[in-house]
């Protein structure tokens, strides 16, 4: 449970070698020196993240194994978080893929590893991590979203798509929990510089990981339900989808 001053104490990080899951953990682990759980495919990744967030004032870091697909685990692996550090004040859902749009439009099984780690997965680990929070009585699901999903677009309608399916599951997730003394909080960055963009043109707006690390714990201590990093997005997307479809479909986003 969060200390007298609203610092979380414990956190579960799905997704656990997520560059931008691992800036919230570094900066929510530190004032209080948090616990934190990695959840995630490649243990050699999450060894290295451990110091990291040791060095940022975690007091303990745990690794667990996870797979965003292995949906038949996945509450298990609450559960084992659970063993590990107690009562989860914050849930990180953090896992997921950018994918190739042009490759993966042209054929393979691209698109649906997309749409099973990015929404499937998020839905089985989103639910699984809410039981436990509702059944504590407190908690917050963090879950990472994208403007991508506000108003799917041609240049990227795959990826684009399985984020609108997460955050409009989200959305209905955090209203079935009110009440509970748990919480959902939909967090929507813009174009985010990462390994995972890495060679990318970045958008305008762009943002780091660690600024929307610092978003998030703003977000969580306003007890907010939506954050958009930066927040001018937020402006920026309500114009955009309100655009008639045949002049969106003229403009190059």
């Amino acid at each position: 449970m969060k200390d007298a001053l609203g610092n979380v104490q414990s956190i579960l990080l799905l997704g656990g070698t997520s560059e931008i899951g691992l800036a919230i953990a570094s900066r929510l682990a530190g004032p209080r020196r948090a616990n934190v759980v990695l959840a995630g495919r490649d243990p050699a990744r999450m060894d290295v993240a451990v110091a990291g967030l040791k060095d940022a004032g975690a007091a303990s870091v745990f690794t667990l194994p996870f797979d965003a697909c292995e949906t038949d685990s996945h509450e298990a692996v609450i559960d084992k978080a659970v063993g590990l550090v107690g009562d989860l004040d914050v849930v990180v859902v953090a896992f997921g893929l950018l994918g190739s749009q042009e490759a993966d439009e042209a054929g393979g099984d691209g698109a649906v590893r997309l749409a099973q780690t990015n929404f499937v997965g998020a839905v089985s680990a989103g639910l699984a991590a809410a039981r436990r929070l509702r059944e504590q009585g407190h908690g917050t699901l963090v879950v990472l979203s994208s403007v991508a999903g506000e108003r799917v677009r041609r240049s990227n309608f795959i990826y684009g798509s399985t984020k609108a399916g997460l955050d409009g599951f989200a959305q209905g997730l955090g209203d079935s929990l009110v009440g509970s003394g748990a919480r959902v909080m939909i967090v929507r960055p813009g174009f985010v510089t990462t390994k995972m963009t890495e060679g990318m043109k970045a958008a305008p707006l762009s943002v780091s990981a660690d600024d929307v690390a610092a978003a998030v714990a703003q977000g969580l201590k306003r007890d907010q339900e939506i954050v958009w990093v930066p927040g001018q997005l937020r402006w920026v997307m309500m114009a955009v989808r309100h655009l008639p479809r045949f002049v969106f479909r003229r403009v190059k986003l």
